[in-house]
């Protein structure tokens, strides 16, 4: 292990566990209805991540459905269901165990936190209507936030030096420019789904402020 990746995997450790969302268990254990959405979201991470495109060995491509779990579970114990879909990743030979902690930090713990911090910024500064919720914090930040994994990753292995800043930039990094608009739009989807038939399910969905009669 490289002093990169023990790194990478000492401070994913330290940022999950000062973040451990103490609610999370316990409301896992009481709530069957709880368990079966958060095993449904572990499972359809598990199964998009899996699908991988890529040229460079490391350098992988795939749909990355992190703003959709932030704003269903919030920015905490998103990063915690996550932890699922990285062991099986690893478990099947699809990223190696070293790598494990940067990629938890550059493809989920920072992504996630920015996705939430931008619906956090939607909240605050613009109107609070059905369509910002769908199209800002979910559609317009799943776009951003897959461009900045992408830029995160080709940083972490260009510093890193696995490939030439030439080679990231023209088989990895370009790539952002064809899946962002796939991503926001899967992203979207599936926010505008929930938000009609399942409210309940999105954490950071306010019936009384979004749906309001007079807005």
């Amino acid at each position: 292990m490289t002093s990169w990746q023990m790194a990478g995997f000492l401070l994913t450790v330290a940022l999950m566990l000062y973040h451990y969302p103490r609610e999370f268990f316990p409301k896992l254990k009481q709530e069957t209805d709880y368990q079966h959405l958060v095993l449904a979201s572990a499972v359809a991470l598990s199964l998009f991540w899996s699908i991988q495109a890529g040229i460079k060995e490391g350098l992988n491509l795939h749909f990355l459905l992190v703003t959709t779990l932030v704003l269903s579970h919030g920015w905490r114990i998103a990063i915690w269901i996550c932890l699922l879909p990285t062991v099986l990743l690893v478990g099947f030979g699809k990223l190696p165990w070293q790598d494990s902690g940067l990629f938890m930090l550059v493809s989920i713990i920072l992504p996630a936190l920015f996705s939430y911090l931008l619906f956090l910024a939607s909240y605050r500064y613009l109107s609070r209507h059905l369509f910002v919720y769908i199209f800002v914090a979910g559609f317009i930040a799943a776009a951003l936030t897959i461009v900045l994994q992408i830029s995160l990753t080709s940083l972490w292995f260009g510093l890193e030096g696995r490939y030439s800043w030439t080679e990231i930039i023209d088989n990895y990094w370009q790539l952002a420019l064809l899946i962002w608009f796939p991503e926001a739009l899967l992203n979207g989807s599936a926010i505008t789904l929930m938000a009609i038939y399942r409210p309940h399910w999105l954490r950071t969905f306010y019936d009384r402020e979004y749906l309001a009669a007079d807005k």
